[in-house]
């Protein structure tokens, strides 16, 4: 039945039917940024209004328009955390891991919250995966970071993905590009949007990244920023191309990436598909090597990216990728009868212990509606117990797949239930032509 309350505009729900993809896509991205060397850290959904303010920009979108702020009870502004850049690095200065071995990489699996217009793609509550290296101003940590990333999309085999590459220069380059921008569009200024012609004097690089038709029509034939890269950043710039080529690792250059957040510094990059609509950017990141310094800190060049997982999700389904699917129950017990249901209740805890999935009936359904639920459930083997059962100490095991029926003693359900699945796959794997050489150990080391 209906309910009148629903879930707040931009957000939604994951119900049990897909967050078996969550867990995996999670699990395998964790994987992979751990074999890079990077350790997981959470930090909190909210943080002091005045950190996104300091470093995400205060001449940027997402704190002018986009961030949920309020006021605690004691009159202190908070906001829910736009990113999750700000936070990891607030983490890192606060408990003073740059007294650590350099560089630390950090990943995260985070909740982020910015007041959009909700589209395919871009929701008001979205997640994010996210690799933070601290404290490296090497161009070789670039590659590497971009690697990681790309390894992900190789791993999950999504195809199609275009790596754009540009440089945003450093403070000293960018206040030059910047007198270009302002001479450049003050031409234009009675064609650009409101927002714009605040942007022209207070962050001209910001009109570049404008959504607006007219605006990115002007912006089209603007300066380039690489065009101003003082010889320090240009020098870097060319060193991370070489890395990526000898990482076999295709990009392109694209002069009008500039990010959407003002702690960005040289490196700027995303992999960006034409298959999700308008919301194409789906990881992006970059260098940061004054971000540190910025909120209080001591400097400490970084870099890091932001994975969409909602885009990520997307972009799977479009490419029709198939991710492995959470097990099957691999034993259901249909149960008549108290005695029955008690007994169920040991084997159950019993087998649960040592790892297999079990269900039994808990409902109060017939004989009858429980198979049929064993069915729906796709459970791999049922056995019914019963005052029959319990009387006379044997049970019958069926494989629903063939249908095959074996006695199996009641009370050494739990003993003997791993034993026979086993044997039962490996003689159906005997049967198939394609079984040679297979490591058995490997591919029965799940739950069975």
């Amino acid at each position: 039945m209906a309910i009148d309350i629903q879930a707040v505009k931009g957000t939604q729900d994951t119900l049990p039917r897909d967050s078996y993809k969550i867990r995996f896509l999670e699990q395998t991205i964790a994987d992979i940024a751990i074999k890079y060397g990077f350790g997981e850290i959470r930090t909190p959904v909210f943080e002091y209004t005045e950190l996104f303010s300091r470093s995400v920009g205060s001449t940027t979108d997402v704190v002018q328009k986009e961030m949920y702020t309020f006021e605690d009870r004691a009159g202190r502004s908070i906001t829910l955390r736009p990113e999750g850049t700000a936070g990891a690095m607030r983490a890192f200065l606060e408990h003073g891991l740059y007294n650590e071995p350099m560089p630390q990489k950090v990943f995260y699996f985070t909740s982020c919250y910015r007041y959009e217009k909700p589209q395919a793609g871009r929701l008001r509550e979205f997640h994010q995966f996210g690799a933070e290296s601290f404290g490296t101003e090497s161009p070789a940590a670039d590659a590497e970071i971009i690697g990681l990333a790309n390894e992900v999309f190789d791993f999950l085999g999504i195809k199609n993905l275009s790596l754009q590459l540009n440089s945003i220069g450093c403070p000293q380059c960018r206040e030059k590009y910047h007198r270009a921008l302002k001479d450049y569009f003050k031409i234009e200024q009675s064609e650009l949007c409101g927002t714009c012609v605040d942007r022209l004097q207070k962050n001209p690089m910001r009109i570049l990244d404008c959504k607006s038709p007219v605006c990115s029509q002007i912006a089209k034939d603007a300066p380039k920023m690489i065009d101003y890269l003082c010889e320090a950043c240009n020098d870097h710039f060319d060193i991370v191309q070489k890395y990526l080529k000898e990482m076999c690792i295709e990009y392109e250059i694209n002069p009008s990436i500039v990010r959407g957040l003002d702690y960005y510094t040289k490196t700027v990059f995303e992999f960006v598909s034409d298959e999700i609509g308008a919301q194409g950017t789906v990881c992006g990141g970059g260098r940061y090597d004054g971000l540190a310094e910025e909120i209080g800190g001591v400097h400490t060049p970084s870099l890091g990216f932001a994975m969409g997982m909602e885009r990520l999700m997307l972009l799977i389904d479009a490419q029709n990728i198939e991710l492995p699917r959470e097990e099957n129950c691999n034993l259901y017990i249909a149960t008549t009868g108290e005695k029955a249901s008690l007994k169920a209740a040991q084997i159950a805890a019993d087998l649960r212990s040592e790892g297999v999935f079990v269900l039994f009936d808990v409902v109060g359904r017939s004989i009858k509606a429980q198979m049929k639920y064993a069915g729906k459930i796709g459970a791999l083997y049922t056995v019914v117990i019963g005052d029959d059962e319990i009387k006379s100490g044997q049970a019958k095991l069926k494989n629903m797949e063939t249908g095959d029926l074996q006695d199996i003693k009641v009370e050494s359900i739990a003993d003997d239930f791993s034993s026979i699945a086993m044997q039962d796959t490996v003689e159906k794997l005997s049967l198939d032509s394609n079984f040679d050489g297979i490591d058995l150990g490997s591919l029965l080391g799940g739950n069975l």
